[in-house]
């Protein structure tokens, strides 16, 4: 079987998943044989940890409950040229891994998108909030953010030595994998879809997505994250919604003005001009922070550049 040229790592963070471990890393083993499989363990209590040390898994340990955590501890201690992230709950057939890694490895791109919308995903998944809500998302951060990115939430996805090393993981549970991708897409990382088939948990697997909670951590981390990645247009759209509210509190007291050359309701007058400087401070705050973020765009390049060098003398 062809290897690749560069080290391999199989990223698996799991919290009880015992049900489907040992087949996940048993398929992973037979397309990638050469590659590192590492499990980290976020305090299962099934034994999750035995049996994938069992089936010839490198098992650790990440305490801090939730998957952001997890690859946070997995992209600080694990040196790779490439990198393969999936899940525990045999939701992803190994059939695509190849094609996957060798695409990074041949420096095509940075981040693979192993895309499950464009292919058995809504067939599969039997839960219909899942559903809609990877269509919000989706319509979400490409709208925000100008993109045709079709799956944003998938945990199939393949990376690159110099995504990992300089990706400042902030997330703590589910939200991370759009963080991953809106952070990628800012800072202009080659991309590439991959159609991959999905198929539902095996009977006896249990989800630990939450729908509303998380759902509402990711859309939380995209506000957030499109405040300080788009300053400039996220201001600017509370600027105007400031300035119209300002205008239509104030229209009774100008048409009173204009009819008999007095203020008859000072009290809007008040509220309108508030809103209308609050709308003017919105403004000039989008200009000051976007410079701001500019320089750290411009900083963080410099930053991969050095990471570049750090990694071709290894």
């Amino acid at each position: 079987m062809e290897k690749f040229k560069g080290k391999i790592a199989v990223l698996i963070p799991c919290y009880n998943e015992s049900k489907t471990i040992e087949k996940v890393i048993k398929d992973y083993k037979k397309v990638l044989p050469e590659a590192d499989i590492y499990v980290y363990d976020n305090n299962s209590t099934d034994g999750t940890d035995e049996i994938a040390k069992g089936a010839g898994a490198i098992v650790r340990y990440e305490y801090r409950q939730g998957k952001g955590n997890v690859i946070r501890t997995m992209f600080r201690e694990i040196d790779a040229d490439c990198y393969l992230m999936i899940d525990g709950d045999d939701t992803y057939p190994a059939e695509n891994a190849r094609e996957m890694c060798e695409l990074v490895l041949n420096g095509k791109a940075d981040m693979v998108i192993g895309d499950r919308l464009s292919s058995t995903y809504f067939k599969e998944n039997k839960r219909p909030f899942h559903n809609f809500g990877n269509r919000i998302v989706r319509w979400l951060i490409n709208t925000l953010f100008n993109n045709n990115i079709k799956d944003i939430m998938t945990g199939y996805r393949a990376f690159s030595y110099e995504f990992v090393k300089g990706f400042p993981v902030l997330s703590k549970g589910f939200e991370i994998e759009t963080e991953m991708t809106i952070h990628a897409v800012d800072k202009n990382f080659k991309l590439i879809e991959l159609p991959v088939s999905y198929r539902d948990r095996p009977e006896g697997s249990v989800s630990k997505l939450n729908t509303y909670s998380d759902g509402f951590k990711v859309l939380k981390t995209i506000g957030s994250l499109f405040k300080e990645y788009k300053p400039q247009m996220f201001f600017n759209i509370c600027a105007f919604i400031s300035l119209l509210v300002g205008i239509i509190i104030g229209i009774p007291a100008y048409v009173g003005y204009f009819k008999t050359g007095l203020v008859l309701k000072f009290p809007s007058l008040i509220v309108s001009c508030f809103a209308i400087m609050i709308s003017l401070l919105f403004f000039v705050t989008g200009l000051i922070l976007q410079v701001i973020a500019k320089k750290q765009k411009q900083n963080y390049e410099l930053y991969l550049n050095l990471l570049n060098k750090i990694n071709d003398k290894k």
